[in-house]
Parts: structure tokens; sequence; C-alpha cells
């Protein structure tokens, strides 16, 4: 056994390395489910992740990894699908919280402040355990500065940064070095071009194409852009249109 092997009964025990080995289970945990990939486009955003029913007897339309947060916000998490569920609930409570304090809409980047900083006090007690899961937000906020399509990544350890596209899940780093190679171009995506590059770099990462059951896709258009979840035939229609470019 080794010497480390102690350090990792509590999460708030660092070991000599200055590691928290309990926070590394909690990230390994919250890669191991499904990828997705949120891409920012100029007036913007849209989130793909993959769709996998565990069970032939469960009816489908009842397994999603895509969440509405409030109207204008969704969130796509990876990870533990019960961890998950309870993110999303308080993430809902906190938006409702803040537009009843307010009076109006709570704002993507408030909303990844605020998770991030529940997700951090997780990290101080060896009474508590981080949630085993990974949030990509996605949303348009409307303000004096114009209209600002945002993607934000909220993980375990109550660490958020905005993106200009962002991935969670086993396949991460393949599809952000993917990303990375569109950055400049999709900073001026309409919602179609976003939505069929998410796509194109999920299909990319897992080395496969699929049919319009096999992935979800949510998108976020406009300063008053509501979020909606795409339906299998309006999938199918960005599939088309990827094959015909793949084609020409």
């Amino acid at each position: 056994m080794s010497r480390d092997s102690n350090y990792d009964h509590h999460i708030s025990i660092f070991s000599p390395q200055g590691r928290l080995y309990q926070m590394e289970y909690a990230f390994k945990a919250a890669n191991s489910g499904l990828t997705g990939v949120a891409v920012r486009g100029k007036d913007s955003c849209t989130v793909v992740t993959q769709k996998k029913v565990p069970d032939r007897l469960m009816d489908p339309s009842s397994v999603t990894r895509l969440f509405s947060v409030t109207p204008r916000i969704g969130a796509c998490v990876t990870g533990g699908m019960a961890d998950s569920k309870a993110m999303i609930q308080r993430a809902r409570y906190e938006a409702a919280d803040f537009a009843f304090q307010n009076g109006y809409p709570m704002p993507v980047h408030a909303l990844a402040k605020r998770m991030a900083d529940l997700a951090q006090v997780n990290t101080q007690s060896a009474s508590m355990r981080p949630l085993a899961c990974i949030a990509l937000l996605i949303g348009v906020d409307h303000d004096e500065r114009g209209v600002r399509p945002q993607v934000f990544k909220v993980d375990c350890a109550g660490h958020y940064l905005p993106f200009y596209g962002a991935a969670a899940g086993p396949k991460e780093q393949e599809a952000m070095n993917f990303l990375e190679k569109v950055v400049e171009e999709s900073k001026e995506y309409s919602a179609n071009e976003a939505t069929r590059t998410a796509i194109v770099c999920l299909g990319n990462v897992l080395g496969s194409d699929f049919r319009g059951t096999e992935i979800e896709v949510g998108v976020v258009e406009g300063k008053n852009g509501k979020f909606k979840v795409l339906s299998q035939e309006q999938i199918e229609e960005h599939l088309n249109a990827i094959a015909e470019d793949a084609d020409s």
C-alpha cells in the first residue's frame, strides 16, 4: 500500500504533494459518463450530447442529459444522473430566487458563479460530498453591451470559466482540440453553423456517424431566445446538411 493511500479517506485532507484525492476521484466519476460539446456563435449557443437508453423497456423520451434551468438558460450535465438532477434542481431554485429578489432573470454568468460557489463549499468539509457531475451552461445575455451568447463550464471542484467552445466527458480533451481549430471562425457562426460544428465535433471524437435518435441538441438563439431541445426531425435535417457538405 502506498503512502499516499492514507490521504484519501476524507475530502479535506491534503497529501504531502498537495493533492486532494477525493476530488480526483470525483472528477474521474464525472468524466465517466457521456461526452457533451457546447459551441458559442455570433448570437447563439448550442450544446450537443450523446443519448443512450440503458434499457429497451425504458421510454426513450424520459432519458436526457439536457435540462432547462430557466426559459433562457439550458444545461448539459455529464456524470452521475442522480447528482446531475440534484445540481439542476438547485440551479433552478437559485435562478428563481434571483429573479424574485432582483426583478429580472438571472444572467448565465451569475448562475455559473453561484453554482460554482456551492460546489466549492462541498470540498471544505469532511461531512460533505462533491457532486460527481460537470455542467455546460448556455444562454444569451442581453444588456447595455449588446447581445452576448454565453457558454460556461462548471466542474465539481467549483471552478468555472466562460468559453467559446467547451466539452465535458470522457472525450473532453479530443473535443477541445477539435474546437481550438475552429475557434476564430466560430465567433461569427449562425445558429445552424454552430449546431452543425458541435455535431461534427462530437462525431469526430467518437469516430462514428449518428442517427437522429443517438444525440440530443439544445439551442438558444437571439436576444430574446428561449432554450429549446431540437426534435428528432430537426436533428435529421442538420445531419443531412452535414452529409451534403461532406460530399460536395
